[in-house]
């Protein structure tokens, strides 16, 4: 269990002690990694994310110079120590560009972090020891996976345990056609990138979203494909991005199981779930409102159990499985129940064991 998240920027201090000597403190986690211990199994291993989409400056001066490496890096081993955690899960999730701010900084202004990148994660294996877990969060879609290639996947592996490939968000507001967000063939287009670049399948843990994604659309263009094909998939959303700062329109959304649905998209989404669809062969629920122009796309969780674990995590005989978030699953959690208890059947079983039926309610097998 990772538990998010910590800015980056705190790991360049360059004193362990403040102005009057006294040790400098770390950042408060929601909440700390002695409590959570006594919520979860003992054999739980506890980790520290560090990061998160948009928080990419304090990695950039960390990463810059073997000095600033090694300072990083002492830095995170110290923090490990001090909050008593198993390791850390590095959330610098776009080396190389392509981030929050790619309108802003180009991506050639990025280039060295591709080189910078496997360096950090040595120097912070290095502070680390062997006995800590390190994990990184990586790109799931093939064009933002700058820093991830054949000659440098190898490096990369040999400082972290496993990948945590962010198999969702596929669909986002950088594109123009409607698609899953987290679908069964774009998600399997991103494990094999980083096997094919040399990460062993046994270490790639494959990402499940706990969470809903919807986008608005253009009617018309939505309407002559759905009466061509019989399905609005791959029909234009409207503009979500301003072309120049990379602003986010306001045109595409999301949010947890565990919110307050948008009282503006209530009655679609309720639609969405009752009158929705699953795309057998792209793999993915969704959803096409036509009357509001709105597309729904999120994973229930048969789909989950019955498509995702067979055709992407068996298939390609991954080392596991994680979801962004446990917090995004509360009160009921009907998702992740199901995500542990299909993952304990291919623990158990092997990878051969066959899908099963969702029950009613989940909690009646705990």
């Amino acid at each position: 269990m990772a538990l998010a998240f910590m800015p980056s920027s705190v790991f360049n201090r360059k004193a362990q002690h403040d102005a009057d000597g006294n040790p400098h403190t770390w950042p408060p986690l929601f909440q700390s990694i002695n409590y959570t211990r006594t919520l979860v199994n003992p054999k739980t291993k506890l980790l520290v994310a560090i990061g998160g989409w948009g928080d990419t400056f304090g990695f950039e001066k960390g990463a810059r110079t073997p000095k600033s490496r090694q300072r990083f890096a002492s830095n995170v081993a110290t923090m490990v120590a001090a909050m008593g955690a198993d390791g850390v899960d590095i959330d610098w999730e776009y080396p190389g560009g392509n981030g929050e701010d790619y309108k802003q900084v180009p991506n050639s202004e990025r280039a060295w972090e591709i080189e910078a990148y496997p360096l950090l994660l040595a120097a912070i294996r290095e502070a680390l020891g062997p006995d800590k877990i390190i994990s990184a969060a990586v790109p799931g879609k093939p064009g933002d996976m700058l820093a991830f290639t054949p000659d440098k996947v190898p490096d990369i592996m040999r400082s972290v345990d496993f990948l945590n490939v962010m198999t969702y968000d596929l669909m986002n507001r950088r594109d123009t056609v409607t698609t899953h967000h987290s679908g069964v063939q774009n998600s399997l287009v991103a494990v094999d990138a980083y096997i094919a670049a040399g990460c062993d399948a046994q270490r790639i843990n494959f990402g499940l979203a706990y969470y809903v994604k919807y986008y608005k659309t253009e009617h018309d263009d939505c309407m002559e494909r759905k009466r061509q094909t019989g399905s609005a998939l791959g029909c234009r959303t409207l503009l979500m991005e301003d072309p120049d700062t990379g602003a986010d329109l306001g045109r595409a959304g999301g949010f947890s199981w565990h919110d307050d649905v948008p009282e503006e998209v209530q009655d679609s989404f309720a639609r969405a779930q009752t009158e929705g669809t699953y795309d057998k062969e792209g793999g993915g629920y969704y959803y096409w409102d036509e009357d509001e122009d709105l597309w729904w796309s999120f994973d229930t969780a048969e789909a989950i159990v019955n498509e995702k674990f067979p055709r992407v995590l068996q298939a390609r005989k991954l080392g596991g499985v994680f979801a962004w978030g446990l917090g995004e699953e509360g009160p009921k959690f009907e998702h992740f129940i199901e995500t542990s208890r299909a993952w304990k059947r291919v623990r158990d079983d092997g990878w051969g064991s066959h899908a099963h039926n969702v029950s009613s309610d989940p909690r009646d097998e705990l």
